[in-house]
């Protein structure tokens, strides 16, 4: 190289990332268990209101109906916010945070990594109650999907990350 141009393998080695996570909210429930869950309430729903309707309050099936519908939108909603996710990459030249939201829309934040540092939040006796990012004057909080545990093993995994990139390797 001593013509002082980098060569395509240069340029290519930092733009490799040297850490990257996917971070998506947790949900508890598969759509299979959703599926039984619904069909469950559903056949409670129906054989629950089926003396009603044989005394002849026949509005109370309505309501029974009513729970279900409530029932199904708010899972409907809660999966739908779990399409939402956040990208941490960091590379030897830059850490990207990517923010998508559950309908899409993206967010993008771009940092040094010399330059930035993993501020944490820690409360005795929750664990870390917060995780951000901190370069010059932006502060971004990363992380807001994971329990306390799972923050501080990924703190540790990016300090390390950023610690090799600052040193070089």
């Amino acid at each position: 190289m001593a013509s002082g141009k980098a060569t395509c393998g240069e340029i290519d080695r930092f733009e490799q990332p040297v850490f990257s996570a996917v971070i998506r909210p947790h949900r508890s429930l598969s759509p299979q268990g959703f599926k039984i869950v619904m069909g469950l309430v559903c056949l409670v729903s129906v054989v629950a209101s089926l003396p009603f309707m044989l005394m002849g309050f026949w509005p109370v099936v309505g309501f029974f109906g009513l729970d279900f519908l409530g029932l199904y939108i708010a899972f409907r909603i809660s999966y739908r916010q779990a399409e939402a996710f956040e990208l941490l990459e960091l590379t030897p030249i830059r850490l990207l945070f990517r923010k998508v939201g559950p309908r899409g829309e993206v967010q993008d934040w771009q940092f040094n990594p010399l330059w930035t540092r993993l501020d944490r939040e820690v409360d005795d006796e929750y664990g870390m109650q917060r995780l951000s990012l901190t370069s010059r004057s932006e502060h971004v909080v990363i992380a807001r999907d994971l329990s306390p545990p799972e923050r501080e093993t990924l703190a540790e995994a990016l300090s390390r990350a950023l610690a090799d990139v600052k040193r070089g390797h």
